[in-house]
């Protein structure tokens, strides 16, 4: 059986080829893909051959357990076609990734797919593996800068890991709540653990002082967003970028009394804007050496108060909206 499934512009469309016997496999990669690829589905390794010689797709969907034929073996087949291009392939699985004998020593989280399928993550491995192979070098490169610095920041600041991981996703849910596409609310995602690198900068007798800070002890904690940007640097636009405004703007308050140049309303850069209301959420909400948490209630009373003063209100309306999303993430990422 073959079909393809292709949109009015589907000549300029980038193609995916779906191998895969499982009809309902199919029909829940195909709705998740169809919008942005023309699809080509093929039930059997003989018709995804006969689409590889006359179609060339872009990228090939290839379940493990194809009947006739394994993953594998099917992949040998397609790994080369005419004119020596290698074919990107991603494997379907409905096996556990720790269970799964067909994996090659070599592969990585992007190349297989383990059912069940969610169409965020099926969408976001394509869009990854079909990069140009320079532009997905530089992504990769930028990730790892971001890894490595947050692993710097972690040996100095007193917050835990959760606290990142939470409002990394608390950030990319309020970014999708006021119109991000998924690939900015992913960058959104991937640069936020960049937010307080700066802190690299402060004595430690400051950093994890256990009460209040005085007036000049606040006064140099204030240099981090500056610090911060220096450390990350100046980019094109891009992760880094990102990474670097979220650090130097994340402090700045909607009616311009935050920090470090009192920046009012949308000359504050919405990316920190969003970072401000998750960050504070989640330090009301959060164990410190020096507080108590929050109640969620409570917290989410305090941002209400702020709107317009700390926060901007559209943000505020959209996180209260995703407040049952942001409630799952916190509860997901839980500090032990």
């Amino acid at each position: 059986m073959r079909h393809a499934q292709c949109g009015k512009e589907g000549n300029a469309q980038r193609t995916v080829l779906l191998v895969d016997a499982d009809t309902g496999n199919q029909r829940v990669l195909s709705e998740a893909l169809r919008a942005e690829y023309c699809m080509l589905l093929a039930r059997d390794w003989l018709t995804a051959l006969e689409f590889v010689r006359e179609r060339a797709p872009d990228l090939v969907l290839l379940n493990m357990m194809l009947p006739g034929a394994s993953g594998p073996e099917l992949n040998r087949m397609l790994e080369r076609r005419e004119g020596g291009r290698t074919v990107p392939v991603i494997f379907l699985t409905d096996l556990g990734a720790e269970e799964d004998e067909y994996k090659r020593p070599d592969m990585n989280a992007g190349d297989y797919l383990a059912a069940p399928f969610n169409p965020d993550t099926v969408r976001e491995a394509v869009r990854v593996r079909l990069l140009p192979e320079r532009e997905q070098a530089s992504r990769d490169t930028q990730l790892q800068v971001i890894q490595s610095l947050k692993k710097a920041a972690e040996y100095r600041d007193v917050e835990t890991g959760g606290h990142v991981a939470r409002i990394s996703h608390y950030a990319r849910c309020l970014a999708k709540a006021v119109g991000y596409g998924d690939d900015a609310a992913d960058e959104l995602m991937h640069a936020v653990p960049m937010h307080d690198v700066g802190k690299i900068g402060i004595p430690d007798a400051i950093l994890r002082k256990p009460g209040k800070l005085d007036a000049a002890e606040m006064e140099i904690m204030r240099q981090h967003p500056v610090i911060g940007a220096r450390i990350i640097g100046e980019h094109p636009p891009g992760l880094l970028r990102t990474a670097a405004t979220v650090a130097l703007r994340h402090h700045e308050k909607w009616d311009g009394s935050g920090y470090p140049d009192g920046l009012a309303g949308a000359a504050i850069p919405i990316e920190a804007r969003i970072v401000a209301v998750v960050d504070v959420f989640d330090a009301l909400t959060s164990t410190r050496p020096y507080k108590s948490s929050w109640t969620v209630e409570d917290a989410v009373v305090y941002i209400e108060r702020e709107s317009g003063r700390h926060f901007d209100p559209v943000l505020v309306e959209a996180f209260k909206r995703c407040l049952p999303d942001i409630l799952a993430i916190r509860r997901r990422w839980a500090d032990s």
